[in-house]
């Protein structure tokens, strides 16, 4: 009962932080423009910031017509999600029935994380699960879903209230946590996550200065477009056969031959592109869980396709990194 009423009083402290940090922003949002005056508009452009300021230009402009300031809206707070690494807004879930999802924090490499980590090779006793769901951190008689990348488990009804889940994905959830293949959970699924601040504004700022609207599906046009324009930010173009192999990496971002790839699925085949650009061998290896790493068996292998077993992480079966050949 102690861990109960503990626990209660928690979650009710976080809701009211939520309901003030929410009052905040839209207070944020309702105050008049502080541009410096002088400073050419222009400078801004192509940062997280660009987005929000352009707004604000566009209504001292004048007035708009109410679809395009809806548009406006939509697309500024669609940028602010994808740089906090937040999904939908507190203020967007009927707190009468669901809790506030969890605050992400975005980590930080370590000076020595290029080094090889300590793998031991010698058998040992399994990894075990957590006990009590990591939302209400309770334990039930409940069935649990563990998470196959962490230690993590919840119950279905946390996840339901946290809004993880919504109708009948429960029951596919239910069925996936418990096979060979497993469920990995809302922290191991979006590997956008994997990123640094420093790396993620990286990644917005090519997204902004190639046209990438935020929470928007591809076609493969557009996909094809965007390398095209990712590579002349490079100061390379795009030769045939690369052009070849983003179109099979469509396809595989595509299982269910839709003709169009899910901002989920592309956001984190673009986050995987940017960890293999950026990062060394071992700071990608040290990026593996306990769960992972005992999927196979030598250091070299691990080394070689840390990024594809990263890759398998999202419950999505789009195959967010292809592997050559």
């Amino acid at each position: 009962m102690g861990v109960l009423m503990s626990k209660r009083q928690t979650v009710e402290q976080v809701q009211k932080v939520s309901l003030a940090v929410s009052a905040f922003k839209d207070g944020l949002r309702d105050r008049p423009s502080l541009r410096r005056t002088g400073e050419p508009a222009a400078s801004r452009r192509g940062t997280v910031e660009g987005p929000v300021q352009e707004v604000q230009e566009e209504e001292e402009a004048g007035p708009a017509t109410p679809e395009l300031q809806g548009e406006s809206r939509a697309s500024q707070a669609a940028w602010e999600r994808l740089r906090d690494g937040r999904g939908v807004e507190p203020e967007e879930f009927d707190r009468t029935s669901r809790f506030t999802p969890p605050a992400f924090i975005r980590p930080t490499r370590k000076l020595d994380d290029d080094k090889p980590p300590d793998i031991c090779l010698e058998p040992r006793e399994p990894v075990v699960n957590d006990e009590m769901c990591d939302v209400c951190e309770v334990w039930t008689a409940e069935n649990l879903f563990p998470c196959r990348v962490c230690t993590r488990v919840f119950h279905d009804g946390c996840l339901r209230r946290m809004g993880y889940i919504q109708g009948d994905s429960a029951a596919e959830v239910a069925e996936l946590a418990h096979t060979e293949t497993g469920w990995s959970c809302h922290y191991c699924h979006d590997l956008n996550l994997l990123l640094t601040e420093e790396e993620m504004y990286s990644l917005t700022e090519t997204f902004q200065r190639c046209g990438v609207i935020p929470d928007c599906s591809l076609m493969l046009e557009d996909f094809l477009r965007y390398r095209h324009q990712a590579a002349k930010r490079g100061d390379r173009a795009l030769s045939e056969e690369q052009e070849r192999q983003a179109a099979r990496q469509f396809a595989a971002l595509d299982p269910g031959h839709r003709g169009h790839i899910e901002w989920p699925d592309f956001l984190s085949h673009e986050s995987l592109l940017l960890l293999q650009q950026l990062r060394p061998q071992n700071s990608l290896l040290r990026l593996l869980t306990v769960k992972e790493r005992e999927y196979v068996d030598w250091p070299t292998f691990l080394q070689e396709n840390a990024i594809y077993i990263l890759a398998a992480r999202p419950n999505s079966a789009a195959i967010h990194l292809k592997p050559p050949g």
